[in-house]
């Protein structure tokens, strides 16, 4: 089993968001209030040193491996030493903001240099729309020529967790968060793989055209979707696997949990849901295979 999304919340993570704190910033010992803020474990100084404790806990839910993300944009270098000191246990990626003049030349030495496979675009939270945008058109076209790259988009309702427990402001503007603004770019680069996590995150219906447009999108089950709640028709999990398995079919569907934080650590609900809502629909041994692992390892060239 591989995990498509989990998130590593080093402490470059937590000290990026104290910055953008006015009062946790003058704090003797802000990183001590965050963990009483939220109730979550600080990770250590030392990223090498939080990997190992991702991969106990990998270890300890059987997870062959898992994709996680550093997320803030300036996290480079914890994920590319996380990575490097458990290559096999922790795929690379990173949330990536295209907006900044660097944008191309810091993709390139994540691609090239740093091993991280999956550049992770939130155009809600950047303020740019995919389909407009010339530099998410170059990191497409440098994912295209790279074995085993691929590129994230988050679409739909995006909340951060950790932001609110701080009491942070999100300004997020989710007219650029339609999956159907990928659709020119992802039918212009056809050897690059597209996710979409979380079904599309209330845009369900647009990410399942997108699917059925595009074979180079993958839709991405992690989270417990709760997004559901904005659908207009009543709606269960058990029928949003259906559909994206009627539309996209098993080879494009990724297992992920959405995993982040300690000390609740691996989220094992999340499997457990989906285990029991595949096997109630009736998915072969092989089909889930794929689901849980095989479509991964072929999209990120994973040995």
């Amino acid at each position: 089993m591989i995990d498509a999304h989990s998130h590593f919340f080093s402490r470059k993570y937590f000290e990026v968001l104290i910055g953008q704190s006015g009062s946790l910033s003058r704090l003797e010992d802000p990183i001590s209030r965050v963990g009483e803020m939220t109730g979550w474990r600080m990770p250590p100084g030392d990223p090498v040193e939080f990997a190992g404790e991702w991969v106990e806990e990998l270890d300890r839910h059987r997870v062959s491996a898992a994709v996680m993300m550093a997320s803030v944009p300036p996290d480079e270098a914890s994920i590319a030493a996380a990575v490097k000191a458990c290559p096999e246990r922790i795929i690379g990626a990173l949330m990536f903001d295209p907006t900044k003049p660097d944008a191309e030349a810091r993709a390139r030495r994540a691609f090239d240099d740093l091993n991280i496979r999956v550049l992770c675009l939130f155009p809600a939270m950047h303020l740019y729309s995919v389909a407009e945008s010339e530099a998410v058109r170059a990191l497409a076209a440098l994912a295209a020529e790279r074995k085993g790259k691929a590129i994230f988009i988050h679409c739909g309702v995006l909340s951060i967790g950790a932001r609110k427990k701080l009491g942070l402001p999100g300004h997020f503007d989710m007219r650029f968060s339609n999956p159907l603004d990928i659709c020119r770019l992802a039918c212009e680069f056809p050897e690059t793989g597209f996710i979409i996590p979380h079904f599309g995150a209330g845009m369900f219906r647009e990410a399942l055209m997108l699917a059925d447009m595009c074979s180079n999108v993958y839709l991405e089950t992690s989270s417990s979707n709760a997004w559901i709640k904005y659908d207009a028709s009543p709606v269960d999990l058990t029928a949003i696997f259906r559909r994206a398995l009627d539309v996209a079919g098993h080879q494009r569907l990724l297992f992920g949990t959405d995993s982040s934080f300690f000390p609740r650590g691996w989220n094992s609900q999340v499997f457990d849901a989906q285990v029991k809502i595949l096997g109630d629909i009736g998915i072969s041994n092989d089909q889930a295979v794929d689901i849980f692992s095989g479509n991964l390892k072929r999209l990120l060239s994973l040995t």
